[in-house]
């Protein structure tokens, strides 16, 4: 579990499927309201809290993504208090009870980032051979995000797992979405990012 701070009051918590599976969760459970659930989400807040100084108490807006074969990204939005519901938030969290608005999405796009263009390139040349075509190069806050449709493949499939495998070795899963960096990133590379990059280095 992965937790950083987006402003003073969102955060960003990265859930492994490994992470899920620890504490007896499958993916489709985040969609339900079960009590492993609720404890995981407890957790989290307890993490952020201690991490960060998070504090989850009023109400909370959650987003959760699903990412194909690398876990999930859940945003926690703090919403504002009015001047009494503090003391109401206080007695509630004996509790354990958080004013919850809970948004799902899923995302079948692949998406890893590299801080170092020599990580990607090492990546490319690994992956060239298993990926035939396919991706979009993105830079994005200092960082290269390369974006895959899983085309043809399921997250089953032995092909599917070692191209997952591979970017995860040289890059870190991202949740940024296809919309955000076109409209914030920069377009590097428009199609087949990995064949270009090993036809030019």
């Amino acid at each position: 579990m992965k937790i950083e701070r987006l402003s003073p009051d969102k955060i960003r918590i990265f859930l492994t499927f490994d992470d899920l599976t620890e504490r007896g969760i499958q993916k489709e459970d985040m969609w339900r309201e079960i009590p492993k659930v609720h404890e995981l989400f407890s957790e989290m807040m307890e993490q952020a809290y201690s991490e960060l100084g998070f504090d989850a108490t009023g109400p909370l807006a959650v987003e959760v993504f699903a990412l194909p074969a690398q876990g999930m990204v859940v945003i926690v939005t703090r919403g504002k208090m009015n001047g009494n519901s503090h003391q109401e938030a206080m007695e509630d969290e004996e509790e354990d009870i958080y004013e919850m608005e809970v948004t799902l999405e899923e995302s079948e796009l692949i998406s890893y980032a590299f801080s170092d263009f020599e990580d990607l390139l090492r990546m490319a040349k690994v992956l060239n051979p298993i990926l035939t075509e396919g991706g979009t190069l993105f830079s994005y806050k200092g960082r290269y995000i390369l974006q895959l449709e899983p085309v043809d493949m399921d997250d089953k499939d032995s092909r599917y797992q070692a191209v997952i495998a591979v970017l995860s070795e040289f890059g870190e899963a991202t949740s940024v979405t296809r919309a955000v960096l076109e409209e914030y990133g920069k377009t590097v590379i428009e199609a087949d990012a990995v064949k270009v990059l090993c036809a030019h280095f």
